[in-house]
């Protein structure tokens, strides 16, 4: 069986990227990395383009669409490395569709599809962008009105805040998928740096050259990119195969999850390692992009179960 985007996903994703590279490229993720920048053009961006309402339904003004379709968006913003809360916002508003009161549902889903409110998940430590949020996802339910307090992140593509006080509304529904929805979407973070620090990685590798030829036709550099490309491609592959498996409770998607986070945590290091050694020695520097890649991906490896959580996973599920 042939599996793979349509037309229409592609462009979805297509769009992402492009207003990304004319309107919020490199240099706009490190001004907000030195916190020089702001994120208010994003965020209206996020809003007005359906990023943030891919997978709200239609009656609460949303777009009605699938996991699938927000994880093409998430690899967009994976190699923008964009910073902002739009996988919290999507989460919550995941965990209310799910599992809200129609109450719940009438609230929540309009505002967070339009970025009108800001949503978060706390899975027990600080939480991203906690400060910015209106409402944060708990094993409880729906914590409002409590107090917010950054701490610091070696990867300044996010912020982060634990979250103190409020009140907690319980959902009434069934939460249990949350988690593999937000480890797909992870997965596709990952996916989305790998395969644009390899590309930025080989690009550069054609044109540098020593001894009078470009490095990237030395064989050893030349055979690891072209590992590191398969490697990347199989991650693709099974972070969109889970998105399906999950938006449509296939058996196996439990498996599924597991195989796309741990093939992407382990590219997504690999890739970004490889794009500072092979940047020679400006992809040590400050002033190189590399860092911004590699310090996400080193974040984001860890979230929602580790590369050897996840195999131990698979064993568990296959053996």
């Amino acid at each position: 069986m042939y599996f793979a985007l349509t037309d229409d996903q592609r462009e979805f994703g297509s769009a992402v990227a492009t207003y990304l590279a004319e309107r919020f490229d490199l240099a706009a993720v490190r001004a907000y990395f030195e916190e020089t920048g702001s994120l208010d053009g994003l965020w209206k961006a996020a809003g007005e383009q359906g990023w943030l309402a891919v997978t709200v339904p239609e009656e609460f003004d949303g777009l009605g669409l699938g996991l699938v379709e927000a994880q093409v968006i998430a690899c967009a913003l994976g190699a923008g490395v964009a910073p902002g809360p739009w996988r919290g916002t999507v989460l919550a508003a995941e965990a209310i569709r799910l599992a809200g009161s129609p109450e719940q549902r009438a609230h929540w889903l309009p505002r967070l599809a339009t970025g009108d409110a800001v949503g978060a998940v706390s899975t027990g430590g600080p939480v991203e962008y906690g400060a910015l949020a209106d409402v944060v996802v708990t094993a409880e339910g729906l914590l409002t009105g409590f107090t917010a307090t950054p701490v610091g992140s070696y990867d300044r593509t996010t912020r982060l805040a634990t979250v103190e006080g409020g009140a907690v509304e319980a959902l009434p529904g069934d939460t249990s998928s949350l988690e593999a929805r937000a480890t797909v979407l992870v997965a596709a973070d990952l996916v989305g740096i790998a395969r644009e620090a390899l590309s930025r990685t080989v690009a550069y590798d054609r044109e540098r050259e020593q001894f009078g030829v470009p490095v990237g036709s030395f064989q050893a550099i030349k055979h690891a990119l072209a590992d590191l490309h398969v490697g990347v491609t199989m991650a693709e592959h099974a972070a969109l195969y889970a998105a399906h498996a999950v938006d449509t409770g296939l058996e196996g998607a439990d498996l599924a999850v597991s195989v796309a986070k741990a093939k992407a945590s382990d590219v997504a290091l690999q890739s970004t390692a490889s794009m500072i050694q092979y940047h020679g020695g400006i992809g040590y520097t400050w002033e190189h992009e590399a860092h911004f890649f590699y310090k996400r991906a080193k974040r984001l490896a860890g979230q929602c179960g580790t590369a050897d959580a996840h195999r131990e996973r698979i064993a568990a599920l296959t053996i």
